[in-house]
């Protein structure tokens, strides 16, 4: 199908034998090149057909109650869908099946009467990127129901009634692209430390939890003063509304972040480094030993605790019979560490019974030969020292201790004019005499090269008119414009 031109009657003339009921009367669905607005027309439940052009489908400000099963069959270009402002309270199985899937990026669901967020909602959104669930009447989020949007960046939760988030479910493995969480606004009473502290550093600065009913406690202060620290935006923005209850009473809402007075019996040292524990990681020296703990928050028989080392070995208790050594306790032990044993250890979790799993990493870096790196540097500066005074010595024994076979002098030469000084400038005579003179005449050796003066020994010292070898080049005309349309503010365009 081409897309509709103009406003289109009934529902979607042309496109649906079967018109739409709605309030609308004789107003029709509007579409514009691959957008189709079917906004505020009085709609009861998703047209049957529409244009499989269609990248952008509003249907909000309407009467629509649920998502039927291939509600938007064909639609296989849709990249943004707008639901906001319906009566929306079930999402059935395979709703967003045969649309476009991998392709839709924006979803929006505000403003409507969901209350459970079900773990088969999104299964067949793997591309999206933006969701929107704000203001609804969300109570329950299931634990699988975020698990397969591994493109997700934003999500918007904020306006409900949550008091259970699962946080445990977001993990570096599963959402690697997700930097805004926003839970603001909701019913949390509590937060759990652990699970949170276990986020990914990119979650947690994107991570809103103002306006909520968190009770005032000594982990929850510790954890806001600890991002506080961190300059995140979670609490740069919005540090005023960030509030806590005393004692569950709703009338002792307290603004802690102006009067923290409640709190200053607190260990908020203590609670601080178990929070930099979960994100820091750790060294060992060559040969020593190192334990590795892994921080869960699921206890209980049904608890089963596996380690997979950098070479991708799972490693089970009592261990794997070598440098890796598992205890019962979830404890891992690096027997003596090796340069091999570096790299990412990964501690996974999970609770059979609940159907809870969670994952921490650990970073763990062997130091190599460590009290020796200052006698490698000694020897080596040693060394060098020696060497400069045997080769001083080597030059002052070639100077000074070297015999001189001078032939002898039998009788003494007549006095020499002007011009036999000069024809005897190119015996071996003069020569000998050169070199043993203190200063060496000022003649040319060889083509291009002199003879420095004030040295014992002789070295050849290229003319200044040389470069490298080569003659050099005199002024070429045209240089200077050249090197100025280089370094000028016009830009440069390649070929």
């Amino acid at each position: 199908f081409l897309c509709c031109q103009g406003v289109v009657h009934g529902a979607l003339s042309g496109f649906d034998t079967h018109p739409v009921r709605g309030s609308s009367g004789e107003g029709g669905c509007l579409c514009a090149s691959d957008i189709l607005s079917c906004s505020a027309l009085g709609l009861e439940q998703v047209p049957a057909e529409m244009p499989v052009s269609a990248v952008t489908l509003d249907l909000s400000h309407n009467f629509i109650r649920q998502l039927e099963r291939d509600s938007f069959r064909g639609l296989y270009r849709m990249e943004t869908l707008r639901l906001a402002h319906n009566q929306l309270t079930v999402i059935h199985l395979g709703a967003f099946r045969n649309a476009s899937g991998t392709l839709l990026r924006h979803l929006d669901l505000s403003s409507n009467q969901l209350r459970v967020l079900e773990q088969h909602y999104f299964l067949d959104l793997s591309g999206l990127e933006e969701l929107l669930l704000f203001n609804n009447r969300i109570v329950h989020v299931e634990s699988r129901a975020l698990a397969r949007l591994g493109s997700l960046r934003k999500a918007y939760i904020s306006h409900n009634r949550i008091t259970d988030f699962p946080f445990f479910s977001i993990r570096e493995q599963s959402h690697p692209h997700l930097s805004l969480l926003d839970l603001s606004s909701n019913r949390l009473p509590k937060l759990p430390l652990q699970d949170i502290s276990n986020l990914p550093l990119s979650v947690q600065k994107g991570l809103y939890l103002h306006n909520n009913s968190l009770l005032c406690e000594c982990s929850m202060y510790t954890l806001f003063r600890h991002w506080e620290q961190r300059e995140f935006p979670s609490i740069k923005d919005f540090r005023q509304e960030h509030t806590c209850l005393v004692y569950g009473m709703q009338r002792g809402s307290v603004r802690f972040f102006q009067h923290n007075r409640y709190f200053e019996k607190c260990n908020v040292t203590a609670l601080g480094m178990l929070l930099r524990e979960q994100n820091s990681s750790v060294s060992v020296k060559a040969g020593q030993a190192l334990l590795l703990h892994c921080a869960t928050s699921l206890t209980g028989p049904n608890v089963t605790v596996l380690w997979m080392s950098p070479n991708q070995e799972y490693v089970a208790p009592p261990g794997n019979w070598g440098s890796l050594k598992m205890y019962t306790n979830g404890s891992l032990e690096i027997v003596a560490a090796r340069a091999e044993d570096s790299g990412i250890y990964w501690c996974m979790t999970l609770d059979q019974q609940r159907q809870r799993n969670e994952t921490r990493e650990v970073s763990v870096t062997v130091v190599l030969h460590h009290d020796g790196e200052h006698h490698e540097s000694f020897n080596t500066g040693f060394t060098t020292l020696l060497g400069c005074v045997v080769s001083l010595l080597l030059v002052l024994m070639y100077l000074y201790l070297t015999p001189c076979r001078c032939p002898p002098w039998t009788k003494a030469f007549p006095p020499a004019t002007a011009n036999a000084g000069q024809g005897n400038q190119g015996t071996a005579g003069s020569a000998q005499t050169s070199i043993l003179s203190p200063t060496p005449p000022a003649t040319t050796e060889g083509p291009g090269r002199k003879v420095s003066t004030n040295k014992h020994v002789v070295f050849l010292e290229p003319i200044g008119e040389q470069q490298n070898g080569r003659l050099r080049p005199g002024p070429v005309a045209g240089a200077t414009d050249a090197f100025t349309s280089v370094f000028s503010d016009t830009s440069v365009m390649l070929p």
